[in-house]
């Protein structure tokens, strides 16, 4: 029910901003869409694939300012994983920000490997036992010029079955979630040159339970996500410049480490 009243507070606060009609923004510059490709996907500390992936992000902006959005974000790996199977995820979020504060409202579908004995693998199904959906919120904050640290906090609020986020009963009933939780903080070691560097740390726990998601099953509480992260813009032709990063990451509790190449085509 918590979890109801939060995504109704959510959708109630953006009512008014469908019947808002700006004629200096219109509708039509409120739609958006980018692409990605990377050598892998790596997402909190995880290795989601080490192969190859694709990455789309088709936004709609409900107001004339573009601080609320509604999205689709999706993504397909170019080749199956060593396991044999293939990564694919559809995601659809709503989300809020305003000058250095976030705020997102994001339901997660990986279709990767779901586990049928504990999950389902219909895309619609939302179980509250067996959905292998995510209710992730999502929050982070920029503190000002002098000191400009990033702090993230993202929580799972609903589902995951097939990721191991619903505890069940000895008799397969619904007992509760875990809540993992994944905090993270980032500096710009570099900023304003040609070639940018963040530095980052990220941590996880559960909030209802002493294992979590992002670790290694045995710590109650774990540094996850630890790397750095370079970027910079190559310019290809006068008109069309290309946005290129390569990250460094390790996670020191499930011991092992990647590399990072990714690019915004546009």
């Amino acid at each position: 029910m918590k979890i109801l009243k939060i995504a109704c507070l959510i959708i109630l606060g953006t009512g008014k901003l469908f019947s808002q009609e700006n004629e200096e923004t219109p509708k039509s510059n409120r739609l958006d869409f980018t692409a990605n490709i990377q050598n892998n996907h790596l997402w909190r500390g995880l290795i989601i694939t080490d192969k190859p992936v694709v990455m789309g992000n088709l936004s709609y902006a409900l107001d004339s300012e573009k601080k609320w959005k509604v999205g689709i974000w999706g993504a397909s790996a170019l080749a199956d994983d060593k396991d044999g199977t293939h990564y694919k995820e559809i995601n659809y979020y709503i989300q809020y920000s305003h000058n250095r504060f976030y705020i997102g409202l994001w339901d997660l579908y990986n279709s990767r490997n779901i586990n049928t004995a504990v999950a389902a693998d219909d895309i619609f199904s939302y179980s509250q036992r067996r959905t292998a959906h995510i209710i992730d919120l999502r929050t982070n904050y920029t503190f000002g010029p002098s000191f400009p640290i990033n702090i993230e906090a993202d929580i799972m609020l609903y589902g995951g079955a097939n990721a191991g986020e619903v505890v069940l009963e000895n008799d397969g009933s619904y007992k509760k979630n875990k809540y993992s939780t994944y905090i993270q903080a980032s500096y710009p070691v570099i900023a304003g040159e040609k070639v940018n560097l963040d530095a980052f740390v990220g941590a996880g726990f559960a909030l209802n339970d002493r294992y979590f998601l992002y670790g290694n099953g045995k710590n109650s509480f774990d540094i996850v996500n630890v790397g750095v992260k370079a970027g910079k813009t190559v310019k290809i032709t006068e008109h069309y410049s290309l946005p290129v990063s390569m990250m460094a990451m390790w996670n020191p509790s499930n011991k092992y480490a990647r590399i990072q190449l990714a690019a915004t085509v546009f």
